[in-house]
């Protein structure tokens, strides 16, 4: 946690050395009520081409809307987007300038009509939860996230104790195994994310792995390219991994709108 806290202070200092060789993503949950999906979908393709001209100015690097199973309004959230920077200073200082970015997406609506757009987001869903995040492992892969794209989206909580065990249970272990099977096409990327904010005994979760799969049926039919041939120690190195966290929550994600 000492580690996570330093970070966190050189990012606050403006330190961007360490911004070149990282992703740093923005995870927003959305709750949207059924009776709001039409008008959710409507918002967030308004949004998505004000996304395109952020991306074009270099404010961000890109941004994905996903669809969240299991679905239903008990569920917490139904849809997710990430927004993706190369530098932390612009992630946590929202950097860049937006009027720009909007009026280059749409030079011919009036402030009314531009209001009623901003009125009309606000109505079809809540934001419910902001995560910031940075990416400290991932497979090496040229995996092109087509939409479609499904992602098992783990949320884990380490205690200070577990953190750089568990870490180092990930990348020593887990990411062998996901590096193998990428290798052999049957998953199409895997990646470790560390909360960045917010931090604290109470957040619901410390880190975030993603296994993304070009589509459903690469997910179930593409098998484990080394299930049998674990030895007794990698068997035991899994299982006193396991115990570094707890497992919060599962999500299955489909990508719905990408921007590059």
């Amino acid at each position: 946690m000492k580690k996570l806290l330093m970070l966190i202070a050189i990012i606050l200092l403006g330190n961007s050395v360490v911004a070149q060789d990282k992703l740093y993503l923005i995870f927003e949950f959305m709750k949207v009520d059924n009776e709001q999906e039409q008008a959710y979908m409507e918002t967030e393709t308004f949004w998505e081409k004000i996304q395109e001209q952020r991306t074009k100015n270099g404010d961000i690097i890109g941004w994905d809307l996903w669809s969240l199973q299991p679905g239903g309004e008990a569920q917490g959230f139904q849809y997710l987007t990430v927004t993706l920077y190369n530098d932390p200073v612009k992630m946590m200082s929202s950097a860049g300038n937006f009027e720009e970015a909007l009026k280059a997406a749409y030079p011919k609506m009036t402030q009314a009509e531009l209001d009623k757009k901003f009125m009309s987001t606000s109505k079809s869903r809540d934001l419910a939860h902001r995560i910031y995040l940075e990416q400290i492992a991932a497979t090496k892969d040229n995996f092109q996230m087509p939409l479609g794209t499904i992602a098992g989206i783990n949320l884990m909580k380490v205690s200070d104790a577990n953190f750089e065990n568990y870490e180092k249970f990930e990348t020593a272990v887990f990411q062998p195994i996901a590096q193998k099977e990428v290798d052999a096409g049957m998953r199409g990327n895997w990646g470790l994310m560390r909360y960045m904010l917010p931090t604290g005994s109470d957040v619901y979760a410390t880190h975030i792995t993603a296994d993304m799969y070009k589509d459903y049926n690469q997910l179930f039919n593409g098998g484990s390219v080394n299930g049998s041939e674990l030895t007794e120690a990698q068997i035991k190195k899994i299982q006193e991994g396991l115990t570094t966290r707890d497992m919060k929550y599962k999500y299955m994600a489909t990508l719905v709108k990408k921007v590059r």
